[in-house]
Formats: structure tokens, C-alpha cells, sequence
């Protein structure tokens, strides 16, 4: 979590040269403004309130000490989970949860909770009934069908082992861990997972990664070595100073069992990292799913798939492992999508404070650019950035950014170091012309309450066109973000695979309106060690429908809609289009503004 290297941007020429001549990989690219294909828009009126007390979402998040942190393994906190358990059509929730140094007895041990979608604007915690009921020191999450029954599966992943739920289809999960052959052979500390069908023989495999190789009898403590200090502070020691996890991958062998392919795979013969957050994404437009992780403190990774089974590390090739300056960064979260329609998906990560976050623009053939200040997000240096998604705020079809902050030293609280534990979320508005504008004084007093934050999962939680920002805290209960402000046209799409892995994981998207172009994808795993809902949801602007959408699924077919109305969830399977008896508008829930006293 330490930034090693920060090289001032007046340096960037000498840094340049110096690595040109001495690392040709880590020599940076020259960052060139994005072209200008739409005009500069003012942001409209945005406004966030924070619903989850009212939406029934109240669970305590128990993650570490509140005041001071003796371990590492209390800096990183939860993600955050929103899929459809059930098929009702009403997406759900499940929030991860940790535990304390000192333990607590069984009774009273803190769980992970699912919350049941009640299709009126709140939900109900049914964990006990749906057989979640589990304690430890709990990470983050990832869905997929592994078996292609129809209903989404549940990894969990965890300081110590992995738990896999297998969805039992009627409200109830059974933990497959050990038949599915995930056990280990010893307790590991894993951080972002996602399924992901590498080879695209129909059937999800799993990606995890992993942080650092941790035990409370092998690390020093606070201000006894030289990772354990912070500007003067004694600290909790790590990462760097410990040995790093090792990435994993598990081949999906069609009857309910996993092999381990990591070392066959390639996966292991990539650079050491403190791996936090996976995300999946066919960058370079192969047709084969890649895997990018954001890696703390160490060079972070981009496996480029062979398509034969195995994987290439490319990230210094690819522009992705370090930032413009050629520097190493702490990061955290992930997030994809096409930000300048570009046709292209896009990177945003997260890092440590005293840094920026930074966003790659995908160039095509595996080629990205650092363009974070020249898209005005460099100006905000004091915050640690965790959870963070592509968000469309206002549903004009040009998705902005939202990022949790908070930071995982408390001691640096009255200390005067113009930094703080718990801090606000950052929100930009995308100008449509390669630049964004920091939206978060103007956009309600919600995003500038202070909290810890970790994970962030988006979704359309009440069916009425918005999407909600859904945040772990850490030792405070979740926030739910929604806009209050009027929003502009939509729709929604449900892809479910035929030939293809059944919740079509890796198919790609693209919404065109004469020469505009822009591209999602049905990913597992993102933000930071969370996951959003499945469906895509394609804000449309003033637009009453959808001129033309092109469908890549995993197993190579194309499919092509047209003129779809907006304003509508759309369920499409594989080879058959629409399914139009699935076709649905928008929800009657209406969301009432909290009154002040809900804060």
C-alpha cells in the first residue's frame, strides 16, 4: 500500500529518456488528447442520496480495529455483490464481511448477509434461510453459472479459503468448496476473483487472485522494520517487506470439479504482485478473454490470452503495469468501459494517496495510453481510492466515474497530514470530449459524508432505469447511492448463453448510432473486489430507441438487433434474439428522498 516512487510530472522528459535508454519496457508512451468528437457539455443537475438505511440495508460491516490497525490483513475491507440469486428479475445483494484481531465466539461472530430484493424499494436480510451463514476474515466476491443450470453461483473469497456456493435454485446455496476441488493445501489470502471462460469451451473457469503470503506470527509489528512507518507514524507493516501471493487459475472440468491450471497456464510466470482487483475484458478485440490485475505496490498485470490455454503477461508491453512517468503504483480498484465511444473499453484504477487514480485509453492492439491528466482527473492527490466504477449518472450514454476513498492508516487522523481515515467519494462527469469534470461539491452532501470506503457494485436495483452505487464501509453499515436528479433514456439487456457459458460471460456489446460506437462487456469481478449486476445497462440520452446493437458471445457467433424502443429491459438468448415475452418497462418503485436525519 506504500507509493514507492512518485516522479514528478516536471520530470517526465528526463524519466523518459533515462528509461528509454536503460528499460525500453518501462519507457512511457507519449499521451496524445483525445480527439474531440462531440462538443464540451456543462453537467446537468446530479443529486446523491444515501438510501441505505431506508432501503433496509443496515448490517454492521466488522473489518479490524477502528482507532488502530496491529495487521495488514485489517487495511482491506469488503466488497460489495449485486446479482440475481433467485431469476425474479429483481437483482440482490450480498455483502462480504470481516472480522477482529481478537476473535469473537461463535454466537456472536460477524457473517456475511444476502439481501433479498422485495421489488418496493427495500430488502430483506434472508442469509440464515439461504443456508450464508459463514464467519472469517472475508474479502470480496464474483458470480458465474458453473454449471450452466440457469441460476448464478457465488464465490467468496477469503483470508484463509475460498468458499464456492453452489446455487441450489430454490432461495439456497450449498458450499461445493471441497468437492469442487477449490480447497488448498493451505490457507491463502485471496482479494478479486472472476469466472471467466478462458478457453471458451462453454463452461466458466476461475481467476483469483491473491495479495500476500500473511500470518500473525510472520510479520513484525507497527514501526519495527522499514515498511511499518508511514510520514513519521508507526504503522502496520506491509505490503512491501512481504512475500507476495500467487495468482491462480482453475479449469472448469464440466462435471462440478475444478483443476488447477495456474502453473500451465502461464499464470504463474508473471512478475510478483500484491494482486487486489481482476478484471476481464477482450481489450485487444481477439475474440479471447484477457485478465488485468491491479497489483499494490508492484507493477500491475495484464495476461494476454494465446488462445491455446495459456496466458502472456503484457502489461509494461501494453502500457498498463505502471503509470505515464514509468512509475510503480499502489493499486487498488478496477473499472472498464468506453468513456470517448471509441468502440474501445477503457481502464480506470485506483491507487494509494499521494498519487492519482489513473486512466488508461485503450488504443487498440493491446497498445494504451495514461491519460489521466490531460482528462483532468490528476488534480485530487490526497485521498486513497478503493471501489470505483464507470457510472452513468444521468443516463446520457457516456458513463462518468465514481470512486470510494478511504484510507487504511488510522492513526493518521489528527495528525496534520492533509489526509484523513475516512473520506469522501469523488465523482466526475464525462464532458464527451476526453475530459471530466469533479462534480462532487454540486452533487449532493451524500458523496461528501466521510467514510472508510472499500468495494462499489452497480446496478438497477428497483427496476426504474436508474443505476445505484452500492459501497462497503469499513466498521460502519454499506452505502446505496442513488440520483434523485432526472434522468434521461435507457435500456437494459440480459444475455443468456446457449452455446455459450449460460450467463455469457465475455460477450461484448456494442451500441451504434450511425458512426457513434460504444461497447460494454458481461464481466465477473470488478470495482474493487466486488461485483455489479450482469445486465447491461446502456444509458441513451434523448434517444426513444436503440438504432443498431451487435452482440459478440463467447463461442464467435454475431448477432445483430435493431431498433429496439428505449426505456425497456430486454432479455436476449443466444442465436434467438429478443425474447419478447421477457420484455418488460420500467418498475413502478419510487424512491423517496431520505429526510436529513438519515444521514
Amino acid at each position: 500500500m506504500f507509493l514507492l516512487t512518485r516522479v514528478k510530472r516536471s520530470r517526465s522528459l528526463l524519466l523518459f529518456v533515462v528509461l528509454s535508454v536503460m528499460r525500453p519496457d518501462l519507457a512511457p508512451q507519449t499521451t496524445q488528447l483525445p480527439k474531440h468528437t462531440s462538443p464540451t457539455v456543462k453537467p446537468p443537475q446530479i443529486h446523491f442520496e444515501d438510501i441505505a438505511r431506508q432501503a433496509g440495508l443496515t448490517a454492521l460491516n466488522v473489518y479490524g480495529g477502528d482507532t488502530h490497525k496491529e495487521f495488514i490483513i485489517e487495511t482491506t475491507g469488503n466488497g460489495a455483490i449485486i446479482f440475481d440469486y433467485d431469476n425474479d428479475g429483481w437483482s440482490d445483494i450480498y455483502l462480504p464481511n470481516g472480522s477482529t484481531i481478537e476473535g469473537l465466539p461463535d454466537n456472536k461472530a460477524p457473517t456475511a448477509h444476502l439481501y433479498h430484493n422485495n421489488h418496493d424499494g427495500t430488502f430483506t436480510d434472508v442469509t440464515a434461510r439461504a443456508g450464508l451463514m459463514h464467519s472469517g476474515w472475508g474479502q470480496g466476491g464474483c458470480v458465474g453459472d458453473f454449471d450452466n443450470d440457469g441460476y448464478l453461483d457465488l464465490l467468496v473469497t477469503y483470508w484463509g479459503q475460498n468458499t464456492l456456493y453452489r446455487n441450489n435454485g430454490d432461495g439456497t446455496f450449498t458450499d461445493v468448496t471441497a468437492k469442487a476441488g477449490l480447497k488448498t493445501a493451505r490457507d491463502e489470502w485471496s482479494t478479486g476473483c472472476s469466472f471467466v471462460d478462458y478457453d471458451r469451451d462453454g463452461k466458466v473457469d476461475i481467476f483469483l487472485v491473491r495479495y500476500v503470503d500473511f500470518s500473525y506470527d510472520s510479520v513484525p509489528r507497527p514501526g519495527q522494520g522499514r515498511w511499518c512507518q508511514w510520514k513519521g507514524i508507526n504503522v502496520m507493516c506491509g505490503p512491501r517487506g512481504l512475500k507476495p501471493g500467487v495468482n491462480a487459475l482453475y479449469h472448469n472440468n464440466g462435471d462440478g470439479t475444478f483443476s488447477d491450471v495456474s502453473q500451465k497456464s502461464g499464470i504463474r510466470n508473471a512478475s510478483a504482485c500484491y494482486g487486489f482487483t481482476s478484471l476481464t475484458e477482450d481489450f485487444d478485440h481477439d475474440g479471447w478473454p484477457d485478465i488485468y490485475v491491479a497489483c499494490d505496490s508492484t507493477a500491475s498485470l495484464l495476461y494476454h490470452n494465446n488462445h491455446n490455454g495459456t496466458f502472456a503477461e503484457i502489461g509494461k508491453k501494453a502500457g498498463v503495469a505502471y503509470n505515464e512517468d514509468g512509475s510503480e503504483q499502489a493499486g487498488m480498484g478496477l473499472a472498464a468501459d468506453d468513456f470517448t465511444h471509441s468502440g474501445f473499453q477503457d481502464i480506470v484504477k485506483t491507487n494509494f494517496s499521494d498519487d492519482t487514480p489513473t486512466l488508461y485509453r485503450n488504443r487498440g492492439e493491446n497498445n494504451f495510453d495514461d491519460v489521466t491528466y490531460s482528462a483532468g482527473l490528476g488534480k485530487i492527490k490526497s485521498w486513497l481510492g478503493w471501489g470505483v466504477q464507470f457510472y452513468d449518472f444521468d443516463n446520457s450514454g457516456w458513463p462518468d466515474l465514481l470512486i470510494a476513498n478511504g484510507h487504511v492508516y488510522p492513526e493518521v487522523d489528527g495528525k496534520a497530514l492533509g489526509t484523513s481515515y475516512r473520506e469522501p467519494k469523488a465523482a466526475y462527469y464525462n464532458l464527451r470530449d476526453g475530459t471530466f469534470a469533479n462534480i462532487t461539491a454540486e452533487a449532493g452532501s451524500a458523496l461528501s459524508e466521510s467514510h472508510s470506503g472499500r468495494g462499489m457494485a452497480l446496478g438497477d436495483l428497483f427496476n426504474d432505469g436508474h443505476q445505484e452505487a452500492l459501497v462497503s464501509n469499513m466498521n460502519e453499515p454499506p452505502s446505496l447511492y442513488y440520483n434523485t436528479a432526472p434522468i434521461e433514456n435507457w435500456m437494459s439487456l440480459q444475455l443468456i448463453g446457449v452455446k455459450s457459458n449460460r450467463a455469457a460471460l465475455g460477450a461484448v456489446v456494442t451500441l451504434e448510432h450511425g458512426s457513434d460506437k460504444h461497447e460494454k462487456e458481461v464481466r465477473s469481478g470488478d470495482g474493487y473486489i466486488s461485483q455489479s449486476d450482469l445486465r447491461l445497462h446502456f444509458g441513451l440520452g434523448k434517444s426513444t430507441r436503440a438504432e443498431k446493437i451487435v452482440i459478440r458471445w463467447p463461442s464467435g457467433l454475431v448477432e445483430t438487433l435493431s431498433d429496439l424502443p428505449a426505456n425497456q429491459y430486454y432479455v436476449v438468448r443466444e442465436g434467438g434474439g429478443v425474447d419478447k415475452s421477457k420484455t418488460r418497462g420500467p418498475s413502478s418503485v419510487h424512491i423517496e428522498r431520505p429526510n436529513a436525519n438519515a444521514h
